[in-house]
């Protein structure tokens, strides 16, 4: 997928988070039901993804259009680590008034495409519940 090779084409900054644990009412950990907690960020490459066919869904009885994106990073022990409950955050986008991240994309797939480990692509929904 990746066209450009070399550091000049990763040209965006993500931070990928992931839920943190919390305690139930007994004292019991719940794992994954807490807030979103940063892991690590780095820079990719973010390239919106165009196929009308898989880019609109009916949702409630209306056509709607998803913003789907490739993002395309350097393999490392870190995104290697990254599964599909995670998120990735726009770090360059900041935040709204409300502390909350203007730009956030559920990652719905990773995967490695030239089977050499050189670099990892990630399917992503922007502005999605995850």
């Amino acid at each position: 997928m990746v066209a450009r090779k070399g550091a000049g084409a990763l040209n965006a900054r993500v931070t990928f988070q992931k839920r943190g644990d919390i305690l139930d009412e007994y004292g019991v950990p719940s794992p994954g039901l807490g807030p979103w907690q940063d892991q690590f960020s780095m820079s990719v490459r973010l390239m919106p993804y165009v196929s009308r066919r898989d880019a609109e869904t009916v949702i409630a009885a209306r056509l709607a259009s998803t913003p789907l994106y490739y993002l395309t990073a350097r393999s490392s022990v870190q995104s290697r680590s990254v599964t599909p409950a995670w998120r990735a955050i726009d770090a360059r986008a900041g935040d709204n008034d409300a502390g909350q991240p203007k730009r956030a994309f559920d990652i719905k797939s990773v995967s490695n495409p030239d089977e050499q480990n050189a670099y990892l692509e990630m399917l992503l929904v922007e502005g999605t519940a995850s």
